[in-house]
């Protein structure tokens, strides 16, 4: 886990067999509610694979990224704007964003 004041870096929250190894998704939505209540928002750049947003107040979004590639042009204007928009709403948000192994994308 990378982690600024306002920007966390993990890798995918994970359920089952895979949350042996990667972050457990009770896990990851009880720290971050712990922590930034009703002012973080979960961006996940993995495209292939996702959860239910549920477990992070649905304020979940999507960025669809092939592992080991550059990201569309469009995307990356889209996840920007929307990062942007959110952090400035309140100085208390932050944003939780990962991919698969926290590192790659």
């Amino acid at each position: 886990v990378f982690s600024t004041d306002r920007i966390i870096a993990m890798s995918f929250p994970s359920s089952g067999k895979q949350s042996f190894y990667r972050n457990p998704i009770e896990e990851v939505a009880r720290f971050l509610d712990t922590k930034h209540a009703d002012h973080y928002k979960v961006y996940n750049l993995c495209s292939e694979k996702g959860y239910d947003p549920k477990y992070f107040h649905y304020r979940v979004e999507r960025i669809f990224i092939d592992d080991h590639n550059v990201p569309a042009l469009q995307d990356m204007l889209k996840y920007t704007a929307s990062v942007r928009e959110w952090m400035s709403q309140d100085e208390k948000n932050i944003i939780a964003i990962h991919c698969k192994g926290g590192k790659g994308r």
